[in-house]
């Protein structure tokens, strides 16, 4: 499930469903499957903007477009994953999870989102403590130094 969360779109493909949508948009006349395509390369892209602008069309198709609720929950999970809003990926999880909940795709993607939670909260404690020493070497320096005149 790894490769899930790491993949990235080639630039060909995004180019590719990125001018069918837009060539649609400019008609008016959208269809669920080019939104779904391009929203899908979009979540996969390297860049967040880009992750960003794949979750507001995925959240689109999910409120408008009955038919590919699961699909749209996978991957709003796994956009949201990617830059790291890990409450917002596990919530779209849950919900696919009521819908079907022996789905061992997203229980898997399930487990690696909260390894990545816990990876980067214990790197976030380790950074705080490095700058709470730090911080601490500082202010004894400074006594050390006060007391010395």
């Amino acid at each position: 499930m790894d490769d899930v969360l790491d993949e990235v779109v080639s630039s060909e493909d995004l180019e590719k469903f990125e001018k069918v949508f837009h060539e649609q948009l400019h008609q008016r006349n959208v269809t669920h499957k080019a939104q779904f395509e391009y929203a899908w390369c979009l979540v996969r892209s390297k860049y967040a903007t880009d992750i960003r602008k794949g979750i507001l069309l995925l959240k689109e198709l999910f409120n408008s477009h009955a038919e590919g609720k699961r699909d749209y929950l996978f991957y709003l999970a796994i956009g949201n994953a990617r830059i790291k809003e890990y409450n917002k990926a596990l919530h779209y999880i849950k919900r696919f999870l009521e819908i079907e909940p022996t789905n061992q795709q997203v229980l898997a993607l399930e487990r690696q989102i909260n390894k990545r939670m816990e990876t980067e909260g214990l790197v976030g404690m380790a950074v705080a403590g490095g700058a709470v020493l730090a911080l601490g070497g500082l202010v004894g320096l400074g006594i050390a130094l006060a007391s010395r005149k």
